[in-house]
C-alpha cells in the first residue's frame, strides 16, 4: 500500500468537553491558591495549639491541591481511540497472526470450576479463524476438580461453538448467556436446538458443580482420560509436580466439531509446586505460560484473562488487532488494554468497585501521554514486548512470516517436552522475572574480572553478544510486588514501547466485582500497599522512568503510587477540625 492510499484501522479522537473540563480546572487552581493566601496571611499568633494544628491543616491542603494536580494532569488532553474492523478485514484478514490466551485460576473453591469453565467457553467462541486460536488455563490449584470440568468444557465446546455462530450470541459465556437470554420463537427447529444446546450446558454444569461439592472425582470418570493418572502423584496443591495435558490439537484434524468445523487448541496447566522453592503468585504463573505457549503456539499476541473474566464482545480480539496491525502507527505499541468492567454492581454499588472515574477519565488521558498501565487482565500483549525485547524504529513486523512458524512435534511429545519450562527449578539463574539493567550489569563485572588472553577476547565479546541477545527474550513479568502488573507494563514503557486503552461501546470483558466489605477491604489494601512499596521502591515512576517516558505518564503512574498516602491528611482534616471545634479553635474562615 501506498503512503498516499494508507488508510488507519484506528482513529483517534479527543475526549468531548476538554475546554470546559480546562475551564473548570482553572477554577480549581484559582480556589487552591485563594486557600494558600488564606493560611499564609492570618497565621495564628497565639497559642501552641492554634499553631500547630494551623499548620497541619495548611499541609494536608497543600497535599490535596498535589494529588489533584497529579489528577488533573493526564486528563487535560485525554482521547479515545475507534478500531475499524471491517478495514482490517478488507486488508490483512489473510495476515491474522496466531492469538495465545491465558487464563489463570488458582483455587476450585474460591473460584467454581464451572465460572472458569464459562469464562474459558467464552475466549474458545471468539469470532476469528479457530485454527488461529490457543486457549491456555494455569491451574494453581493444581485441582483434578478444574481438570474435569476442562475435559467437560471440551466436549461442549463442538456444540456451543457452532450455536454461536448460528445464533450469533452475544455474550459468548454460556452462564451470562442464557442468564439473560429469552428463548426464541419464530422458528420451531430453531426453538429445538436453542432448547437442546441449553439443556447440554446445564447438565456439564450440574456435574461439574457436583463433582466440587463431593470435592472427588469418581472412579468411571477418571477411566474417561489418561490425564487422571498425574494425580496419583500429587501431594497436594503445594507439593506436586508439572501437569500439562493438551485437550484439544488445533493442528490435528479430527478436532472438530458437530459441523465438522476446526476446534480452537486447548491446554491444561498445573506448574510444578514445590514447598522449598517460591512460586511467585500470579507472575510465576503467566510466565510459565509464556514459555510453554512459545513451543505449542507460539502466538504473537498474548490476551490474558482472570478466571472471572469472560469475554462479553466476540469481535474484541479483531478491535485489538486494528492497533497492532495498524500500518504506521501498530508496530510501536506493545499492548492494548481494555477496562475492568463487571456484571455483578447493582444500580446503587456502595464499594466504589465500578472505577468509573478511572476507566472515563484516568485511563484515556494516561493513553493521550505515552499509554495506560497495565493492570492485570483484559490485556491484549504483544510477545516480544512482553518477554523483554526493546522497542526498534527501523525494524518493521511482518506478519506473514510471524505466522508461516509451524509446530512439527506431535501433542504426546509437546506435552513431555515442555514440562520442565513449568518446573520449580527452571527459572534459576535465569532472567526470568528479574531486571535486564542488572544482568548485564552482572555479566559485564563477569567478564571484566576474568583474565582474558588476546585470543580470548573476541570469544568473550561474542559470548556477551549472544547473552544480551537471549536477555531479550526471558524476562516476562516482574517478580517481588503485589502489583506486579504495574511494574511489568512501566518496564515495557521504558523500554520505548507504546500501549492503548480501548473502550469499545460493548464492553470487551465483564467479571466479578468484590460484593461484601470484608472482600473489598483486601483487594484495596492489596492494590494500596503495593503501589505505595513501588513508589518508596527504585521502581518510583519518577526515577524509574525518568527520560524514559513522558514527564506527564510519570505523574499520572503517581496517582495510583499514592492513593494510600492520602488516608495521613484525610485522617488529620478530619480528626483535628472536630478537635478545634470542642476547644473553640477557629481554623477556617468565618461567614
Amino acid at each position: 500500500m501506498g503512503k498516499n492510499d494508507y488508510v488507519p484501522l484506528f482513529e483517534t479522537r479527543p475526549v468531548k468537553g476538554r475546554i470546559l473540563f480546562r475551564l473548570f480546572a482553572a477554577s480549581i487552581l484559582a480556589g487552591i491558591c485563594f486557600i494558600c493566601i488564606y493560611r499564609i496571611r492570618f497565621f495564628p499568633l497565639g497559642g501552641k495549639v492554634e499553631r500547630w494544628s494551623w499548620i497541619g491543616l495548611f499541609l494536608s491542603e497543600l497535599w490535596f491541591s498535589f494529588y489533584w494536580f497529579l489528577t488533573a494532569v493526564p486528563r487535560w488532553n485525554s482521547v479515545y481511540r475507534f478500531p475499524y474492523k471491517d478495514r482490517l478485514s478488507q486488508r490483512l484478514e489473510k495476515e491474522l497472526p496466531g492469538i495465545d490466551i491465558f487464563i489463570c485460576t488458582a483455587d476450585p473453591l474460591i473460584e467454581p470450576p464451572s465460572m472458569v469453565m464459562s469464562t474459558v467457553l467464552s475466549v474458545m467462541a471468539y469470532d476469528y479463524p479457530p485454527e488461529k486460536l490457543s486457549i491456555y488455563l494455569s491451574d494453581d490449584g493444581g485441582s483434578d476438580l478444574t481438570f474435569y470440568a476442562m475435559l467437560e468444557a471440551a466436549i461442549f465446546s463442538k456444540n456451543w461453538l457452532p450455536f454461536c455462530k448460528k445464533f450469533k450470541v452475544e455474550p459468548r459465556a454460556p452462564e451470562a448467556y442464557f442468564r439473560t437470554a429469552l428463548e426464541p420463537d419464530n422458528d420451531p427447529v430453531m426453538v429445538k436446538e436453542w432448547l437442546s444446546v441449553k439443556k447440554l450446558y446445564e447438565e456439564m454444569k450440574m456435574g461439574i458443580e457436583t463433582t466440587t461439592k463431593l470435592n472427588r472425582i469418581s472412579e468411571d470418570i477418571r477411566k474417561q482420560h489418561k490425564g487422571f493418572r498425574e494425580w496419583d502423584f500429587v501431594s497436594s496443591k503445594r507439593d506436586h509436580q508439572t501437569i500439562l495435558q493438551i485437550l484439544i490439537d488445533g493442528r490435528d484434524p479430527n478436532a472438530v466439531d458437530i459441523e465438522g468445523k476446526p476446534l480452537p487448541t486447548l491446554v491444561y496447566l498445573a506448574r510444578e509446586k514445590r514447598p522449598q522453592y517460591h512460586h511467585h503468585f500470579k507472575a510465576g504463573s503467566m510466565n510459565a505460560l509464556i514459555r510453554v505457549s512459545s513451543k505449542i503456539s507460539n502466538g504473537p499476541i498474548i490476551l490474558n484473562l482472570d478466571c472471572d473474566m469472560y469475554s462479553n464482545n466476540s469481535e474484541s480480539i479483531k478491535y485489538s488487532l486494528c492497533v497492532f496491525m495498524d500500518e504506521e502507527k501498530g508496530d510501536e505499541i506493545a499492548y492494548v488494554q481494555h477496562p475492568q468492567n463487571f456484571d455483578n454492581l447493582t444500580k446503587n454499588e456502595i464499594y466504589g468497585s465500578s472505577f468509573r472515574v478511572i476507566q472515563k477519565f484516568e485511563l484515556p488521558g494516561l493513553d493521550a501521554n505515552g499509554g495506560p498501565c497495565y493492570i492485570g487482565t483484559g490485556c491484549f500483549h504483544r510477545r516480544e514486548a512482553l518477554c523483554g525485547k526493546k522497542y526498534d524504529k527501523v525494524r518493521k513486523v511482518d506478519w506473514k512470516k510471524l505466522n508461516n512458524r509451524k509446530i512439527k512435534e506431535s501433542a504426546s511429545v509437546l506435552e513431555d517436552t515442555c514440562k520442565v519450562l513449568a518446573s520449580c527449578t527452571f527459572e534459576q539463574n535465569t532472567l526470568w522475572g528479574k531486571e535486564v539493567g542488572d544482568a548485564l550489569s552482572h555479566i559485564r563485572k563477569h567478564i571484566d574480572t576474568c583474565v582474558l588472553t588476546n585470543r580470548h577476547v573476541h570469544y568473550m565479546y561474542n559470548i556477551h553478544k549472544i547473552i544480551v541477545i537471549s536477555v531479550w527474550l526471558q524476562m516476562g513479568l516482574k517478580y517481588g510486588c503485589p502489583v506486579e502488573d504495574v511494574i511489568t507494563g512501566l518496564s515495557i514503557q521504558r523500554r520505548g514501547w507504546k500501549s492503548i486503552y480501548l473502550n469499545p461501546e460493548r464492553e470487551g470483558f465483564l467479571g466479578l466485582a468484590p460484593t461484601t466489605l470484608l472482600q473489598t477491604l483486601v483487594q484495596n489494601k492489596r492494590w494500596s500497599e503495593g503501589n505505595l512499596q513501588l513508589f518508596l521502591s527504585r521502581y518510583c515512576s519518577l526515577l524509574y522512568g525518568h527520560k524514559k517516558i513522558p514527564l506527564k505518564l510519570q505523574f499520572a503512574y503517581c496517582i495510583y503510587n499514592l492513593y494510600a498516602a492520602n488516608c495521613l491528611a484525610t485522617l488529620y482534616y478530619v480528626a483535628v477540625p472536630c478537635f478545634c471545634l470542642l476547644k473553640g479553635i477557629s481554623l477556617f474562615p468565618k461567614v
